[in-house]
């Protein structure tokens, strides 16, 4: 009987793995697997779910948020294991989960995940720590950090949008500095969001992205978007704002230098990045992933 390792977090999105655990356990013996479970807890290491793991496991299964996701892929890379990842979205907004186009209901996930072939699939690398979905500096991008678990919890992607409200006080230009092959943009902005994935707060930002190009999507909100920022928004809406060069730097790339001497932090899927120069690339091909729905699909052109 091939094993799984289940790793999940009991504190994402509002505890829904809780109630669900019997049917992870179920659905997998259906196929012949044996579960062997591993709950986060702020008391212990997450490194020690990987303790016993060998060549009698079939493939690593993460129940949570992208931060969750995150943490996990980080040590698989770190400790060079190539064992296949299956995510159940149980987050609070689970951008990276909807992009490969996992469903909502538990026993619908883990079906299509053992159902599927592995697919091979990029990731982000922000200088020594990866990322699944996006890597982001400026105004907003530390609205996840400073948003209360409890209040995630209570009410959902509300909570970021709370947040966010907050924030709008505290709106200034950002001087920052960016270099890749590609383009190079040097001024004022007022976001800079690197996409692997597509989504961030479930608003589809990247649609162009695909997951498997070996690129890496960049968006710089100009600071001079404030003169058509009306018009901005509705091209925003229509999934036009990528072509709307009056506010808006887009571009791909698989390897780009960012610095920034402003007092901002930096952001990677919800928790805080690293501390500027950043040197982000894409790791192409970089995991190995079951459950993608269609990776075509994601292009979204």
């Amino acid at each position: 009987m091939k094993k799984v390792k289940f790793i999940y977090n009991p504190y994402s999105g509002e505890n829904t793995i809780l109630s669900q655990l019997d049917t992870v356990i179920r659905v997998h013996q259906k196929y012949n697997f044996e579960i062997v479970p591993f709950r986060i807890s702020r008391n212990s290491l997450l490194e020690k779910a990987f303790d016993d793991i060998d060549d009698s496991y079939e493939y690593i299964l993460v129940a949570g948020g992208d931060g969750t996701v995150d943490s996990v892929v980080n040590i698989v890379k770190n400790m060079g294991i190539t064992l296949p990842l299956g995510i159940l979205p149980t987050g609070t907004a689970n951008d990276f989960g909807k992009f490969i186009g996992m469903p909502h209901d538990i026993e619908k996930a883990i079906e299509q995940i053992l159902n599927s072939e592995v697919q091979q699939v990029d990731i982000g690398k922000v200088n020594d720590k990866y990322f699944i979905n996006v890597a982001s500096a400026g105004l907003f991008t530390d609205i996840s950090q400073k948003t209360d678990d409890n209040l995630k919890n209570a009410i959902g992607k509300l909570a970021y949008y709370v947040k966010g409200i907050e924030q709008i006080p505290n709106f200034r230009k950002l001087k920052v500095k960016v270099e890749s092959a590609e383009e190079s943009f040097e001024g004022h902005m007022y976001l800079m969001l690197v996409f692997n994935g597509a989504t961030a707060g479930n608003l589809d930002l990247a649609y162009k992205s695909n997951i498997s190009d070996g690129m890496l999507d960049v968006i710089i909100i100009k600071a001079d978007v404030i003169k058509d920022i009306i018009p901005f928004f509705i091209k925003m809406i229509k999934k036009e704002h990528l072509e709307y060069d009056k506010g808006v730097v887009y571009f791909k790339t698989d390897k780009l230098y960012i610095d920034c001497h402003e007092n901002i932090v930096t952001d990677i899927d919800g928790e805080k990045g690293p501390d500027f120069p950043l040197i982000i690339e894409c790791d192409k091909k970089g995991l190995n992933l079951l459950g993608v729905k269609n990776v075509e699909v994601n292009k979204h052109i």
